[in-house]
């Protein structure tokens, strides 16, 4: 039988050890005795339950060499460490380093690392961990995390590490940040079920599909978590806002289209993001292919959006203030770029509303209207699919939004919802609404580089590419920050609206819950792409006042 659900702030002590859990009165108040008198301190444990989606399960466990912390999602690892880890403002910071630097040529990543860590078996980490893990993730196919600019780690001493690398690629410390460091001894099949750590948090129990606790790590290095008891269940959108009503979470995930429920001794909590939402738009015309890793040969191109014209008079029409008002109830923010708002980020993909221009630059390209109002030219209708992934309903209703605010300049958008099996067919074809963004540049390498896995437009351009590769060369991160907003715009050519518009941003969405009141869950880093575990970044210093 499965334990019940954990549904209280605080757990009795010693209840963590695979035993039943028993509900408590609040850490730090005193036991009611029969006849109302409070009675002395208890020794009860901090504890909150966290309510995420069912697709946050890790499905592979706890394993940061296919999946966790590594993934599209990407979150820091709570039960492993890392080399350096990123503060509130987004600032590079040590976890386990304690000094590392870059060679002149870009090439070279050495890490000094501390003396002082052991896992939770009792072995001490070291160097030799750090590189069993990084050529665990390179020689692992189904790694999540992307190393191939990492020829392999060296472990010069037991403190010392060596990241060897093909080309310049500074991005690289963005995933390291998120990389949990696994232990060569005790690595094998099935570690993801019962991993072996260095971080915050140790794994009590995990019943599939339903639950998992995690119990604060006695011999953490760092600072002792002041939540003592985290557990995680898995519910769908309706099922979270049910355990809500019914006070038997403490905090659960909900989105823009339910936001607006009011539930006694709870209060919506909106949390800032780099989670944009955006339509590719297909530069090139029908007829075209792209082959992929998997070898499979997709359609490519469009005959309407293959128009520069119609890509930038896109960008002028959509009026984002009025999705963000009336889509998401105002818990979001304008974008005009995957990651707006990010050091790298470029003002020049700013566009304001302008329909009188784009109606302009649609007419004097050739684009008349018909007689239902919907423009043609040379026989071809100014038409095409807007596909979204069906089971979401903020993307459904951005969907219809933006065809409802096209057709007032001649363009029949039809919103098609599908899985992402029917969408991946048409993901070079059709424009697509996206959901992306990282607490990192690699999206903005990926979605705009030549050959990027996420170039669903089809953009090629030897200007832009060489932007992209001279900011991931440089060895101070800082100084990579120009060429990031150069490949969006340098005056002349670019991504940007005014430029190539291979993109139509619209906004970035809050990431909202049902938080019951007196929980404090600290400052929260900007979330980046999806609900889920990026939100317990900083658990351990969570508190109830």
């Amino acid at each position: 039988m499965a334990e019940p659900i954990i549904s209280r702030r605080t757990l009795m002590g010693g209840a963590l050890a695979g035993a039943a859990v028993v509900a408590a009165p609040l850490a730090g108040c005193g036991a009611a005795g029969k006849d109302g008198s409070q009675q002395g301190p208890t020794s009860e444990l901090s504890s909150v339950t966290v309510a995420m989606s069912p697709s946050s399960e890790p499905a592979a466990g706890f394993d940061p060499l296919v999946a966790w912390g590594c993934g599209e999602h990407v979150h820091e690892p709570l039960i492993q460490s890392a080399l350096i880890t990123t503060d509130e403002d987004l600032n590079f910071v040590n976890d386990l380093a304690v000094e590392y630097m870059c060679s002149s040529d870009g090439l070279v990543w050495t890490f000094e690392i501390r003396d002082d860590v052991t896992f939770s078996d009792g072995e001490p980490l070291t160097a030799h961990d750090v590189a069993f893990t990084v050529n665990g993730v390179i020689e692992s196919p189904a790694s999540q995390a992307d190393l191939s600019m990492v020829d392999r780690a060296v472990a010069v001493s037991d403190t010392v590490v060596e990241l060897h690398l093909n080309k310049p690629y500074n991005a690289l410390l963005y995933t390291l940040a998120v990389l949990g460091i696994v232990p060569e001894h005790a690595y094998k099949e099935g570690y993801g079920e019962k991993p072996i750590g260095s971080g915050r948090y140790l794994l009590d129990r995990w019943e599939r599909g339903e639950q998992i606790a995690f119990r604060a790590n006695p011999d953490y290095y760092g600072d002792a978590p002041a939540m003592d008891v985290v557990t995680v269940v898995f519910m769908d959108e309706d099922a979270a806002l049910a355990a809500v009503q019914k006070g038997e979470i403490d905090i659960a995930y909900t989105f823009a289209t339910k936001a607006g429920q009011q539930v006694e001794g709870y209060e919506l909590a909106a949390y800032k993001t780099v989670d944009s939402r955006g339509i590719s738009l297909p530069v090139i015309p029908a007829g075209a292919t792209r082959v992929l890793e998997d070898d499979i040969a997709y359609h490519a191109g469009n005959d309407v959006t293959c128009d520069i014209a119609v890509r930038r008079a896109i960008n002028m029409a959509i009026d984002r203030d009025s999705v963000i008002e009336h889509v998401l109830n105002g818990h979001g923010k304008v974008a005009y770029s995957v990651g707006d708002g990010m050091p790298w980020s470029s003002e020049d993909m700013r566009v304001e509303l302008d329909r009188k221009q784009a109606r302009k630059l649609l007419d004097e390209a050739g684009w008349k209207p018909g007689a239902d109002g919907i423009r043609e030219r040379e026989g071809v209708r100014a038409a095409f699919d807007l596909w979204y992934s069906a089971d979401d309903s903020v993307r459904q209703a951005l969907a219809h939004e933006v065809a409802n605010q096209l057709k007032k300049i001649g363009l029949e958008v039809t919103p098609r919802g599908g899985s992402w099996d029917e969408i991946y067919p048409n993901q070079f074809c059709s424009p697509v609404l996206w959901g992306w963004g990282s607490n990192s540049p690699v999206e903005v390498y990926e979605l705009n580089y030549s050959t990027g896995w996420g170039n669903y437009s089809c953009y090629e351009s030897d200007v832009t590419d060489a932007y992209l590769d001279e900011a991931l060369a440089q060895t101070d991160v800082e100084a990579s920050y120009p060429y990031w907003e150069k490949a969006m715009w340098d005056g002349t050519e670019g991504v940007a609206p005014q430029g190539a518009a291979t993109w139509a941003w619209i906004a970035n969405v809050d990431h909202l819950y049902f938080k019951r009141a007196g929980l404090d869950v600290a400052h929260q880093k900007p979330h980046p792409h999806g609900h889920g575990w990026s939100l317990l970044n900083n658990v351990d210093r969570w508190s109830w006042k």
